[in-house]
């Protein structure tokens, strides 16, 4: 059995029984505590919010938190967001077995009560520099949206704003307070 101070790469945290949440972070560990139930409902909402775009604009697929990305190597980093969503062009002709071999386009990270904001700040920044196109960090409490992109940008959106795709989901429109309704 391997024990959790020995769990340093992907393949190793893949082959890992009954850990629960975490996520590889530079070849170390990092336990993660369940979120809670509105933080559940709002990631599924963003989920079926980018499934109902993808039914008329069929430009990519959408993934939830079990799936893994792998954003680096040696040391190996893998990251679960809450939300993904993956680029037709991008997803491969096969589903990979393990782990996605790279960035999703867009990663939705909901904020959770316990998150510092310099982590959520420190793992926006390694989906950017990973590939990522955009970074979505919902936060319930705040009831805002900040979109983080290339080049340093960052937009902070509250219930007055739109969320949009831009050139990732042309024509993708939402109310921010569509996002913490229901």
């Amino acid at each position: 059995m391997t024990s959790v101070a020995q769990i340093t790469t992907a393949d190793q945290l893949l082959a890992a029984p009954d850990l629960g949440r975490c996520e590889l972070l530079r070849g170390e560990l990092v336990m993660m505590t369940p979120a809670g139930f509105r933080h559940g409902r709002i990631a599924h909402r963003i989920t079926f919010l980018l499934d109902q775009y993808l039914a008329t604009n069929p430009l990519g697929v959408v993934t939830v938190s079990e799936a893994g990305f792998i954003i680096g190597r040696d040391p190996d980093t893998v990251r679960a967001p809450d939300v993904a969503l993956i680029l037709n062009e991008h997803v491969p002709a096969t589903d990979p077995p393990g782990y996605f071999p790279g960035p999703p386009d867009l990663a939705v990270e909901v904020l959770s009560p316990n998150d510092r904001a310099s982590e959520v700040l420190a793992k926006a920044q390694d989906w950017l520099a990973a590939g990522c196109r955009a970074v979505w960090v919902v936060d319930p409490q705040a009831q805002t949206v900040t979109v983080y992109s290339g080049g340093g940008h960052a937009a902070i959106l509250d219930s007055s704003h739109a969320l949009t795709g831009g050139d990732l989901l042309p024509g993708f429109s939402l109310p921010v307070a569509e996002v913490f309704a229901g």
